[in-house]
């Protein structure tokens, strides 16, 4: 319901076109009280006249819908849910002294909630712990044999104990009491000769007093000298399995508030030192105790539990529920192997604190004061009688300051803090008329409780005054909150005619052409004419409920677009938009491009938006055509206008306005790439400028120009003159050079054939005999002088 709720809420803000879904009137209520119960936002109207004629009208709405239909407001039943203080005290600061009994650590202590079904209300509690508040403590101690060192070290625990305490507080006040367990096989021992001596027989201990459940031995009393000599005089027992029977004496020792002496303005310290184990509900079933234990005080003239051999152990549930309605903080003492064990039992009991016992119990003082400390540092809401068709949600805002939601407690308080909680309650549904509930919020341990009373608000004021036969109904029905409810037998908004009347003839008057639905089924036929039904979508009209105001073309889901009404099925456009469904504008506005254009001479505006006709033309406006037969032209003025402030767009508010497009410097201009457009044009100087053009992904246009046109220079005659004369020499000497080349080869060749023929001369020579080198050498000589 908070999902259909916040909906709701948001359709009356915001009266927007997809909330025509409207929860109170396709609920169909035909009362008033029927309609307060389908949405905590809707309401009845319950003027006579409300309505428009020949139209089923639903008398059920949003208010706001339903005063802009013609309901006055006076005649408008919604009730809404609220709270009201009955009794506000202010908190109080200091607990003792002559005014301890008028002690005030809550506020508000009564308040009064009135709730309409599904609606929510709120609160805030106050909560302080006040400074010096009296405190009563209850010794309740384990007496199994295994406790007898401990029960020797507290023999003059209530001397030391009562100091530690006034520290704390004032008003202190002492109790004691023991337990061992149950009487009764197999928790101990009951053979004949361990009845009067359990330790019968055992070596270590050779002596103890008979079994017992629990013994309550000192009523709580400012006199510690009497807990120390009960003390004294106590002996231990003895039992047979391990676990202990704690529990039936915690809960008689919460019950049994006239013999313990708990006061009622004060805090309520339990203390249960033990070494073991405690028995849980069920283990009784081992010694045959089946009946479950029903939470009464069962201690008889001496002070015993009576009960303990009768029923079984209690609950968790049942302890829990007993210590917090009589606001006692138990206080579990127990030895470090048995901590892990009671700490989960805290957060089974509320209101219970766990701390570790030494194995003499030598600590139990300093034990006791840090339980007390550590119990005043934490505000705890707990709810009694909390009716089942309620639901509640906390808040806490702790010292900090800080809000936090689900939370209902706040811890590390310092005495004298005040805490908040806001509350937050709603109801589901409606009980039966005349019936008023309530329930009881209380801090944990604390005795100041807040009541709270609920009046549900399902009920109309107009109801009281129905009249039965009333005049306006024709005396042929009731009339209550605006309707008539006709007798059996009679129809009519106002029970103006009889079933009998309504035959073929009459009908036929409510049909548009024989052959159709009565009233287009869409109304009904009273009295020879239609009148038609209210609908969730819109508005049902006409003779025959032939007509709404829903059933007319969408666009986007939008009736008409949202620029024209619904009239009998057709949209009628407001100005400036034309068509089935009124999405096409008329405007052109949106289609001019920045040089005032429509669609930049490229495309033609069609509904506000340019259809492009030119090939490779788009954007919004047609502007971006790289290939465009003028492309290089338009931007050239774009060019001319940002890099050099010349050309016929050189006004900078111009220019700014129509070239929008990033331009990029390059010092070379790179052509190779395929998806742009090379663009060259020629300056006033003669000079050529080059810059590309293309279009990213994003549609953002990119224009790559160089930093500087480039522009032609003329020869210099001298120049061009020693230009031709140093190449004429150049050529020359490196003639010369290849000729003196190739000669300086050709010599070196030749002289190396000389040496090879003459070496061979001088090799053939030492080769001959004498005879041989003579002729010869004469024949060398004749080619010589030859």
């Amino acid at each position: 319901s908070v999902t259909l709720y916040s909906f709701s809420r948001f359709c009356l803000l915001n009266m927007n076109h997809l909330c025509r879904l409207n929860v109170c009137t396709s609920g169909s209520a035909t009362s008033c009280e029927e309609c307060l119960l389908i949405h905590p936002s809707c309401a009845w109207c319950a003027q006579e006249d409300f309505g428009q004629a020949r139209t089923l009208n639903s008398r059920c709405d949003f208010s706001q819908n339903l005063q802009k239909r013609g309901c006055d407001d006076p005649f408008i039943e919604n009730p809404r849910s609220g709270s009201s203080l009955l009794r506000s005290k202010p908190l109080s600061s200091k607990g003792s002294g002559v005014t301890q009994y008028d002690v005030i650590q809550i506020y508000p202590q009564k308040i009064s909630l009135s709730l309409r079904p599904g609606d929510q209300t709120s609160f805030e509690v106050q909560v302080r712990p006040v400074e010096d508040y009296p405190v009563d403590l209850y010794y309740l101690m384990d007496l199994s044999l295994s406790m007898k060192d401990d029960l020797d070290t507290i023999r003059n625990l209530g001397t030391k104990l009562a100091e530690e305490m006034r520290k704390l507080t004032s008003n202190f006040r002492l109790g004691f009491g023991s337990f061992v367990d149950k009487n009764i096989s197999p928790f101990s021992y009951t053979a004949p000769k361990y009845q009067d001596n359990p330790c019968n027989g055992y070596k270590l201990f050779p002596n103890c007093v008979p079994t017992f459940g629990f013994r309550h031995l000192l009523s709580l009393t400012d006199k510690v000298d009497r807990f120390n000599e009960e003390v004294q005089k106590q002996l231990v027992s003895r039992n047979r399995d391990a676990p202990e029977g704690g529990f039936d004496a915690i809960l008689q020792a919460a019950v049994c508030k006239e013999k313990i002496g708990w006061r009622k303005e004060a805090y309520h310290l339990l203390v249960f030192a033990t070494d073991d184990v405690p028995h849980l509900a069920l283990d009784g079933k081992l010694g045959g105790l089946v009946h479950p234990h029903d939470g009464q005080c069962h201690l008889n003239d001496k002070n015993e539990y009576s009960a303990a051999n009768m029923m079984d152990y209690p609950s968790l549930a049942l302890l829990g529920e007993k210590l917090a309605e009589n606001n006692i903080f138990l206080i579990f003492a127990v030895t470090k192997r048995h901590y892990v064990l009671y700490k989960n039992l805290t957060a089974l009991i509320p209101g219970t604190t766990v701390e570790i016992l030494d194995q003499d119990s030598k600590n139990i003082i300093q034990l006791i004061v840090n339980a007390y400390n550590n119990i005043r540092s934490k505000v705890e809401l707990s709810v009694w009688d909390h009716p089942e068709d309620l639901n509640l949600a906390f808040t806490a805002t702790c010292q900090d300051g800080q809000p936090l939601t689900g939370l209902r407690k706040c811890a590390d308080l310092k005495i004298g803090d005040t805490v908040s909680f806001n509350i937050t309650v709603d109801a589901r549904g409606c009980p039966p008329k005349g019936t008023r509930k309530g329930f009881i919020i209380r801090p944990v341990g604390f005795k100041d409780r807040l009541e709270v009373s609920v009046d549900y608000r399902c009920d109309c004021s107009c109801t009281y005054y129905t009249k039965s036969n009333s005049s306006r109904c024709n005396s042929a029905g009731t009339y209550s909150c605006g309707m008539c409810h006709c007798e059996p037998g009679y129809l009519g908004a106002r029970c103006e005619c009889e079933e009998g009347e309504v035959d073929h003839q009459h009908l036929s008057a409510c049909r548009e052409a024989e052959g159709k639905q009565v009233c287009s089924g869409r109304g009904e036929c009273s009295c020879n004419q239609c009148l038609c039904y209210e609908s969730e979508f819109g508005k049902i009209y006409g003779t025959f409920c032939e007509c709404d105001d829903f059933s007319c073309a969408r666009h986007k889901g939008i009736l008409c677009s949202g620029h024209g009404e619904c009239h009998c099925g057709e949209c009628k456009c407001h100005a400036g938009y034309i068509g089935d469904n009124c999405n096409c504008s008329t405007e052109t506005a949106s289609c001019a491009s920045d040089d005032g254009k429509i669609c930049s001479g490229r495309g033609s505006c069609v509904c506000g938006r340019c259809q492009c006709t030119e090939p490779g033309a788009f954007g919004d406006t047609c502007e971006k055509c790289p290939t465009c037969p003028d492309a290089c032209g338009t931007k050239r003025e774009c060019i001319e206008c940002r890099l050099f402030n010349t050309g016929r767009l050189a006004d900078n508010q111009t220019c700014q306005r129509m070239c929008k497009d990033e331009i990029i410097t390059v010092e070379t201009l790179k052509t190779d790439d395929s998806n742009t457009v090379q663009c060259v044009y020629k300056t006033e100087n003669d000079c050529v400028m080059k810059f590309t053009y293309s279009e990213h992904a994003n549609g953002q246009s990119v224009l790559t120009a160089l930093k500087e046109p480039e522009c032609a220079v003329a020869p210099n005659a001298m120049t061009v003159l020693l230009a031709v004369v140093g190449s004429i020499l150049l050529m020359g000497i490196v003639l010369l050079a290849i000729w003196k080349l190739v000669i300086t080869i050709h010599d070196r060749r030749e002289f190396a054939r000389f040496q090879s023929a003459r070496s061979r001369a001088r090799y053939e020579m030492v080769r001959f005999d004498p005879s041989t080198l003579y002729f010869f050498y004469q024949n060398y000589n004749e080619t010589v002088l030859l």
